[in-house]
């Protein structure tokens, strides 16, 4: 067990690489917590969790790319059913404590119109089969490349417009496949006064960071034990077939904070665990977190 979960932080290791090299708010955010005294170093940083996006279709979509984690010893938990998005969801515990939780959601293709469906389906049709299927899963740097190649040809930029009409996740995922939505940030560990999400909210704030307001900027489960925020994603340069090039919402940072179970809440601070948080996702909480990609919080003026 201790080689193969070496090689899950490997696999892991390198979605966060790609992810920071694209995402240059998790560099300015990390640097200016440093700054701020809230961390001494980005290792101290716990990840809640990672999240993906994929298609409904034979041969992709959540059936497929949870084969990964699931080889690699995660579980798969709670489902989520998002009508309004047209999208399934599911979170995967991890196998020990310190790595982070996944979530996968997936569009509900058939759901979508005529139209969209023909677009999505031009492109994915030509995957006739299961590629994790072929995939060395034992070998980090293969899973890694995988998930930052593509088993489709690249969008034409009127293809990528069409889906956006309908659905702004569609045109995400044909674009940008299973690269890495967002990571999460937990904040209930950090040192006092930047401990809870809203303390934390106004330092990212005061730093300039601006944060998805859909639903208000602090998204709470209805127990309110499970509190979410996220800054919206920034713009990347994006090449379409024949060499057309737009500027395209990427991917984003998230915030989580999991307030300790009433049972537990009388334990003392330096005896509470994970297990003693709320866990698991909450629908309405995911539901305006998808929204960091959407144009109408990517163009919104701060």
């Amino acid at each position: 067990m201790e080689i193969k979960l070496t090689k899950v932080q490997e696999m892991l290791d390198g979605l966060m690489k790609r992810y920071m090299a694209r995402v240059p708010d998790v560099s300015r955010i990390i640097n200016a917590m440093i700054n701020e005294g809230i961390i001494q170093k980005a290792s101290e940083i716990e990840n809640d969790h990672i999240a993906f996006r994929t298609l409904g279709v034979p041969n992709l979509g959540v059936g497929s790319l949870e084969k990964i984690f699931l080889f690699h010893g995660y579980t798969k938990r709670d489902y989520y059913y998002f009508k309004e998005k047209k999208l399934n969801a599911w979170w995967y515990s991890p196998p020990v404590v310190g790595l982070p939780r996944i979530f996968i959601s997936e569009l509900r293709v058939n759901d979508l119109s005529s139209v969209s469906q023909a677009i999505i389906h031009s492109y994915t049709d030509s995957v006739m089969s299961d590629p994790v299927d072929s995939l060395d899963m034992r070998d980090p740097k293969a899973v890694d490349f995988y998930l930052h190649s593509s088993s489709w040809t690249i969008p034409s930029l009127d293809d990528y417009e069409s889906l956006a009409v309908e659905s702004e996740y569609a045109a995400w995922a044909i674009y940008n496949r299973y690269y890495l939505n967002h990571f999460t940030m937990s904040v209930h560990n950090l040192k006092k006064a930047y401990n809870t999400l809203a303390t934390f909210n106004e330092f990212l704030e005061g730093n300039g960071f601006r944060l998805n307001d859909a639903g208000g900027k602090i998204k709470k489960s209805p127990d309110g034990l499970l509190l979410q925020s996220s800054t919206v994603a920034e713009m990347v340069l994006a090449e379409f077939a024949d060499g057309e090039t737009k500027m395209i919402p990427g991917s984003y940072v998230e915030f989580a904070e999991r307030k300790v179970l009433e049972p537990f809440r009388s334990l003392p601070e330096n005896q509470i665990l994970p297990i003693h948080r709320r866990e698991g996702f909450e629908a309405a909480n995911a539901d305006k977190i998808f929204e960091s990609t959407y144009l109408e919080q990517v163009g919104r003026k701060s």
